[in-house]
């Protein structure tokens, strides 16, 4: 099934062609291909898990029997089989597990159970610790669930594990690295056709690289740990084709709204989402972190976009493993595809209280807001600060509601502070922001974005209209459960603190 969408307005219908299913994806790169040994996993598993094992047939590097999708690919090679295809169950071997504060105390605690108390986790080099969501707070139970971390990674010698232990300065903790999924790619945890697991739904933001991230349960989870291995099935893709030269007020935040909007909540339901065409191509790697970051608002089981010269380049002083990537077939079977003519999109929201509630940002301007977020694995990172600054200082104007500045990472936190925004003369994104009257950036966490406890910096305690780059508008989503929040781009979210409405970016970038 192909679509093709138009823009006119965002309730826009579908055409359906259902002839076209085999567009080739992304030119070769097999000069820029490296390969990998994968070691096995543990032999500490379960006797079904072994007679499992014992049944896989080694890779063949023979020619190809069916034609496989990107997602395909990696499955298959992460369960040593020749191929798979959609609906497949099929253990596979995990490259990188991932576990956070609110999820990772629940992980541990079954892994202990199920496989002792005194077990050894798989692989202590492929285990990432990253306290991450409820870290700047005085309350007992989250800073509790620090400390289990803590124990557990020395326990077991974890060696990335990203500790915080003073809490009154960031900056003292240099192993301290902040949101979860930025910190996986800056410090090269993320790489092309490998398979990554986290206990976080957002961990489908590391398909941005061109492997296969998703987020799975604490049971799951404490599997992992035990045995490096999870069977999973293989979820069929959807295609979606995204053309045209990308305007200059529009950001990857809208692309993916108007995607969530088309389809809705659920139109992904465990489904492989894989981005291609011209615009996804011009897309630097974190704008391209943020298209894959919000699949899961859409019900999918990973995003993925094919790994090119823009994620080599990115990926070369965060990584010494050698990777493998892997692109789709030309003749991949896809479950349906979407074609869109970016050149014609227009500044998005998402209203309150669902991502697939999409409006133009240009038909919401009645909306009085109170405050503006810009944070989060959504849109806390360097690129999205720095769209945020370019519109201040395209506008020359101050702030009319409270902005709350909340950087993903240390890195992030540093970029702001030293990084010169193109065009401002010399000046840094957090000088720009101070002349706006924006709040000074604050520690890099997930901060508001999903509430936390009530001294949580940014939380929405009062029923409060708020615009954020955030990924969920749920009701309490931010905190109080009657808050209104509007789900928009960096540039609209700075455009709409300067006018204190919803505002379209476009009155002031042009």
């Amino acid at each position: 099934m192909a679509s093709s969408v138009g823009f006119a307005h965002p309730t826009s219908s579908l055409i359906i062609n259902k002839k076209d299913k085999s567009l080739s994806v992304v030119p070769s790169t097999s000069q820029l291909s490296i390969y990998k040994c994968k070691k096995p996993i543990s032999n500490n598993i379960s006797m079904a898990m072994a007679t499992r094992q014992s049944e896989r047939k080694p890779a063949t590097t023979g020619s190809m029997k069916s034609p496989m999708t990107m997602t395909e690919k990696i499955l298959a090679k992460g369960a040593e089989k020749a191929e798979v295809k959609a609906g497949d169950n099929v253990w596979v071997n995990v490259d990188v597990f991932m576990t956070n504060d609110i999820s990772g105390p629940g992980s541990i605690g079954i892994f202990r159970k199920e496989f002792g108390e005194n077990a050894k986790v798989w692989d202590r080099e492929k285990v990432v610790v990253i306290p991450d969501h409820y870290i700047f707070t005085s309350d007992e139970r989250a800073n509790r669930n620090v400390d289990i971390l803590r124990e557990f990674s020395l326990d077991q010698n974890i060696k990335y594990f990203y500790d915080i232990t003073d809490l009154s300065n960031f900056k003292a903790n240099p192993d301290y690295k902040g949101v979860c999924h930025i910190a996986l790619a800056q410090e090269g945890h993320c790489r092309p056709g490998e398979i990554l697991l986290g206990t976080d739904s957002h961990t489908c933001t590391a398909g941005a690289f061109g492997q296969f991230a998703t987020g799975i349960g604490n049971t799951e989870a404490g599997f992992v740990l035990g045995t490096g291995a999870l069977l999973l099935k293989v979820p069929q893709t959807l295609r979606f084709v995204m053309d045209g030269e990308m305007p200059d007020y529009l950001l990857a935040k809208d692309l993916i709204l108007q995607i969530i909007g088309e389809i809705s909540v659920a139109g992904a339901t465990y489904k492989s989402m894989e981005f291609v065409g011209t615009t996804i191509e011009s897309l630097n790697m974190e704008e391209r972190m943020t298209l894959c970051n919000m699949v899961i608002e859409a019900g999918g089981k990973n995003g993925v976009v094919a790994a090119d010269s823009t994620t080599f380049k990115y990926l070369e002083d965060k990584t010494s493993v050698l990777y493998e990537p892997v692109y789709s077939d030309a003749l991949a079977s896809f479950h349906s595809e979407f074609r869109f003519d970016i050149s014609k999109l227009e500044p998005l929201v998402a209203k309150p209280h669902s991502p697939d509630n999409r409006a133009l940002a240009r038909d919401c301007k009645h909306i009085k807001i109170d405050r503006v977020y810009i944070g989060s694995c959504t849109g806390g990172k360097t690129q999205d600060f720095l769209a945020a600054a370019k519109l201040f200082l395209a506008s020359g104007k101050k702030v009319k509601v409270p902005t709350f500045l909340v950087p993903a990472t240390q890195k992030v936190w540093v970029d702001i502070y030293t990084l010169i925004v193109p065009g401002s003369g010399g000046k840094t994104c957090s000088q720009i922001f101070e002349e706006a009257g924006c709040d000074t950036p604050a520690s890099p966490s997930c901060a508001a974005c999903m509430g936390g406890p009530k001294d949580t910096y940014a939380r929405m305690n009062e029923a409060q209209v708020c615009v954020s780059t955030t990924n969920r508008n749920f009701p309490g989503r931010m905190g109080h459960k009657e808050g209104q929040i509007y789900l928009a781009s960096p540039y609209t979210a700075a455009a709409s603190a300067l006018t204190g409405y919803i505002t379209d970016p476009r009155e002031f970038l042009h």
